[in-house]
């Protein structure tokens, strides 16, 4: 079930109804609405796989139970593992399987020795990134003594599998999320406006911006071959506002919707394409996946703390393990070890920190400085996002190599045999003033003109958004 589908439209308002005015009175109705739609809500993607998210779910509330009920350090690990083991075992059988398997098979190959191993031929379950790490960081922060284990299973299961973030997060932890599912709450009609305005915005991002600059994308890295330089570098920019778009549209969507239901959520994206440096790029972007490796993988190995060496070797281990989180595919990984590289400079020079506030903080344009400090971090972002478009390592340095010819014959070539990407062009440039004068807030539906920027947003997405073609969420593949 889509967000900017039919049948979303139809599905929350009726939850919404059913919420505040059928079990508004009993906190233990209201959690198990919420689990019994969001079941509903998983198993309209495959009902088959829904067995998996419950599975996922009892193993770790019964290890989160079994940990706290035992005084004996090594059973409580016992147990601690078997969750981690089971989970990631979960993870990487339906993700990672083949991938590891046709990767050794081609590094066999390479030997003179040709085998043909046996692989799934099955569809990645939707979201089990995400509720997987909903549930390690559970047992986790329940094994270092961080939080205690929940005894209600509902409302476990709500922490787990809420339909908003689901199945692409934002990656929620228990000591922010499950205090507000065990707490009363009572409808907030301020709130509930805002969630609106929020939904609205990133459907805006979504239909308006992704799914348009998604149909130029796709064709451009479709034919590279023929395309000359300055369409190669539309194709890829095309593709930085799509992924933007896309999912800080589901993000907002997803927080909004919660809001509706009186719950709040961790902030995704924070105007991640005003970043200084690639530091400041990755405070910004998917926030919560960041900071869920910075404290549980980043940290426990020596964060930068140590020696230059363990700096430089947890700067990759957590950049790689991201990429691989994304996907099973080699330019993933790519993708991760360039945002690292690009990330040391400024961990060895400890100037990783030095933009911590938005830009231009209080000031309507920037300076000179942060201007050219922007355009060149984007355009970093911009080709490390060309690897993790391409279907291939070897395509993604082709579709680099082109670029890099500096062949300019034909001039804007994609633009002249195509209707609308002029006009697309200017819509982007809208979207990013429209961003710029809200960097300051969570979405630009604060402040003065709230019902002028409502307007025209609604206009854009009845005239400008993409109906004939409902796409996806790009990141419910990972």
């Amino acid at each position: 079930m889509l967000f900017n589908s039919l049948n979303f439209a139809i599905f929350l308002p009726v939850v919404f109804v059913l919420y505040w005015f059928v079990t508004n009175k009993n906190l233990k109705a209201q959690n198990l609405l919420l689990l019994v739609a969001s079941y509903f809500f998983y198993a309209c993607w495959d009902w088959r796989f829904l067995f998996l998210l419950i599975f996922s779910t009892l193993l770790d509330y019964f290890t989160g139970l079994k940990m706290a009920q035992t005084e004996n350090q090594n059973t409580k690990k016992t147990w601690f593992w078997i969750s981690i083991l089971v989970n990631l075992g979960f993870l990487g059988l339906f993700k990672y399987y083949n991938f590891f398997v046709e990767s050794f098979a081609t590094a066999i190959a390479g030997f003179g020795f040709e085998i043909h191993p046996w692989t799934l031929n099955v569809i990645l379950p939707v979201g089990i990134s995400f509720y997987t790490f909903h549930g390690l960081s559970y047992v986790i922060d329940i094994y270092k003594g961080r939080i205690k284990a929940e005894e209600n299973f509902i409302d476990y299961s709500v922490f787990v599998s809420f339909f908003p973030l689901l199945v692409a997060g934002p990656i929620e932890r228990a000591t922010h999320l499950l205090p507000q599912i065990k707490r009363r709450r009572i409808f907030n009609s301020d709130q509930a406006i805002e969630g609106i305005y929020q939904i609205i915005w990133g459907l805006f991002k979504k239909m308006v911006i992704a799914d348009s600059c998604a149909q130029y994308a796709n064709e451009i890295f479709s034919n590279y071959e023929s395309m000359n330089s300055i369409s190669l570098l539309l194709g890829a920019f095309y593709f930085s506002f799509q992924i933007y778009g896309d999912f800080s549209g589901y993000s907002d969507i997803a927080l909004g919707t919660a809001k509706l239901f009186g719950i709040d959520l961790l902030r995704n994206f924070n105007f991640p394409y005003f970043s200084r440096d690639i530091a400041e790029f990755w405070r910004r972007w998917h926030i919560s996946l960041s900071s869920w490796f910075r404290d549980y993988l980043y940290i426990p190995l020596g964060g930068s703390q140590g020696g230059k060496w363990t700096k430089i070797r947890n700067t990759f281990v957590i950049f790689i393990v991201s990429g691989f989180w994304h996907g099973a595919n080699w330019t993933f990984i790519v993708w991760g070890a360039l945002n690292a590289f690009y990330f040391l400079p400024l961990l060895l020079t400890n100037t990783n920190r030095n933009n911590m506030e938005i830009v231009a903080k209080g000031r309507l344009f920037p300076s000179l400085r942060e201007l050219l400090a922007m355009i060149s971090t984007f355009f970093l972002v911009l080709i490390s996002w060309i690897f993790f478009r391409a279907d291939s390592i070897s395509l993604a340095f082709k579709y680099l190599v082109n670029l890099f010819q500096f062949n300019f014959k034909n001039g804007l070539q994609y633009l002249s045999i195509e209707r609308y990407s002029a006009e697309l062009l200017l819509l982007i440039m809208f979207f990013l003033c429209f961003e710029w004068i809200s960097r300051e807030k969570e979405h630009p539906f604060f402040g003065k003109w709230t019902y002028v920027r409502l307007g025209v947003i609604l206009f854009s997405i009845i005239t400008l958004g993409v109906y004939s073609d409902i796409t996806d969420f790009i990141y419910f593949q990972f």
